[in-house]
């Protein structure tokens, strides 16, 4: 485990320039241009910064960054950034779904992937407000635009998915794609997202997805894992699960861990839209009311709800 640790810590710091762009990414989001340390300390694990991120890269890259008050940060020149910092994750998803699947513009300019896990049931009714959903206009995360006001018509929906937008583009930011729930409210001013976090998450189950290890709340991006794999794995992944793999070894009857070439070639392998299924990930669809049977109906998938509406037109 002393190995892995080193490995872990190696690998963080050759990543140096990735922590630096995640940082001014997400300095970027905040409607200030500023962070508190504190909050970006609370996930440094997440993010993949090293311990001494303060020191390492915040004063390291002092052209960049400019400490004020010692305990919050400011990006320096925030209107000068490189335009290809303020492309969200989900804005590449969009191009994706657009260029490959000849879905149309209205379509995929303000949609999120949707991916429901299996034998998720839902009323009759729900694909229509999906799809209206997925169409409203919203304030993208790096806009600079004023926001929605709750206060006009449709303000509220337009302000709740700004939310999930920011809320997307934060958990692509991580390594692993999941940061504990408890956490977000320390960005939540900073952001400009005063909702309540739990309610928005759970009203978004084909988006997020929330586990629970003991009396700690973890939010996950549902389409970032296949099974209980990451699709797109990173250095620090890898290297972290074969940690995890190391601490389940005496669990299991294999003798052997998986390489980060076993773990990259079985994401694979996954089924697209499967449920995250692993010790540590419980459902929190798992006890939905199955009444009313007649009438629900299988979810669907983003892709095909909008082919089946263009095969209607």
């Amino acid at each position: 485990m002393t190995m892995l640790l080193q490995e872990e810590s190696n690998v963080i710091r050759d990543m140096e320039l990735d922590n630096v762009r995640r940082i001014k990414k997400l300095l970027m989001i905040s409607v200030t241009g500023t962070l508190h340390i504190h909050a970006l300390r609370l996930i440094r694990r997440e993010l993949g910064l090293p311990e001494d991120f303060r020191e390492s890269i915040l004063a390291k890259y002092s052209s960049e960054f400019e400490l004020v008050d010692l305990e919050i940060v400011k990006l320096i020149n925030r209107d000068g950034v490189d335009e290809g910092l303020k492309v969200a994750e989900v804005e590449k998803w969009r191009e994706r779904e657009y260029r490959e699947k000849w879905l149309s513009e209205f379509e995929t300019k303000y949609a999120f992937p949707i991916n429901f896990p299996t034998g998720f049931k839902i009323i009759a009714g729900f694909k229509g407000k999906l799809k209206d959903w997925q169409r409203l206009p919203y304030v993208k995360p790096y806009e600079r635009k004023e926001v929605f006001r709750a206060s006009t018509c449709g303000g509220i929906e337009q302000f709740e998915k700004r939310a999930v937008g920011i809320l997307h583009e934060l958990l692509s930011l991580t390594v692993e794609k999941m940061v504990e729930v408890e956490r977000l409210a320390h960005f939540r001013r900073d952001f400009g997202i005063p909702v309540n976090l739990r309610e928005l998450i759970l009203k978004h189950p084909g988006i997020f997805y929330i586990s629970t290890r003991g009396s700690t709340q973890m939010l996950f991006l549902r389409e970032a894992y296949r099974k209980d794999y990451l699709v797109s794995p990173n250095p620090v992944y890898v290297v972290r699960r074969k940690m995890l793999d190391l601490i389940l070894l005496g669990c299991r009857s294999t003798r052997e861990l998986d390489s980060p070439r076993q773990v990259k070639e079985s994401v694979g392998d996954q089924n697209r839209g499967a449920v995250v299924e692993s010790d540590f990930v419980t459902s929190i669809l798992e006890n939905l009311d199955d009444n009313n049977d007649g009438n629900k109906e299988n979810g669907e998938d983003t892709a095909a709800v909008y082919r089946e509406e263009a095969s209607a037109t």
